[in-house]
């Protein structure tokens, strides 16, 4: 099933990255600005994936129906641009995944829901990010995951074809994406999820409890 791959595409947050320390001291700043008591992380850890709905539903129980989330929202994007890169970093085993993936035929380039107002700094200022073939944003197509489009952009970047891709992801619309895009799709089990998370139903062609056993289905650990 896997001969045929010339290319990795992955998710972002939750996959190749723990960006919740940043994201939850995003919110935690607002909650503490306004003489609420701070939270821990993991308050907000398990709502990473969901980006500033899931930040905000953690620090002042709103959704996107509340009235102000609008203005909320934006609160939460300008302290994330202050901070985002200060206590993110890549879970363990990611570095040694894509100096890997690097040293051999393979390319890879990452696919995300995060916009470019944060993808494009974040993974300029990380040095792991520096020889991916591609890098394509929520906003980048007109339609973000779980619509295929993103990952054909990247398809087309890299000049692959989508068939001859696999894109690994933590969140079930990565998996939807990746098999309406025609590609082979493995489910990350760490990160945010927990390696006890039942993805069972998500329909992915394989499961990984860490980076680097995507290396052994690929042949190449």
């Amino acid at each position: 099933m896997w001969k045929h791959v010339r290319a990795v595409l992955f998710d972002l947050d939750g996959t190749l990255i723990d960006s919740a320390p940043d994201l939850g001291a995003a919110a935690d700043k607002m909650r503490v600005d306004r003489g609420m008591p701070s939270l821990p992380l993991n308050a907000y850890r398990h709502m990473a994936g969901a980006g500033a709905r899931g930040m905000l539903g953690i620090a002042f129980g709103m959704t996107p129906e509340s009235v102000g989330f609008a203005e909320m929202r934006e609160e939460f994007f300008r302290n994330y641009e202050q901070c985002m890169t200060e206590r993110t970093y890549a879970f363990e085993g990611v570095p040694e995944l894509i100096q890997a993936l690097e040293a051999g035929p393979l390319l890879w380039g990452v696919v995300t829901n995060k916009s470019m107002r944060f993808t494009d700094p974040l993974t300029r200022q990380m040095p792991l990010f520096a020889q991916a073939a591609a890098v394509v944003s929520g906003d980048t197509t007109p339609h973000s995951k779980p619509h295929p489009e993103p990952l054909f952009e990247a398809a087309r970047r890299m000049q692959i074809a989508p068939e001859h891709c696999i894109y690994v992801g933590d969140d079930e619309r990565d998996i939807q994406a990746g098999a309406a895009a025609g590609m082979k799709t493995v489910a990350a089990r760490y990160g945010y999820l927990g390696t006890t998370a039942d993805t069972a139903h998500w329909g992915a062609d394989a499961h990984i409890n860490s980076p680097l056993e995507l290396l052994k289905l690929l042949g190449c650990g």
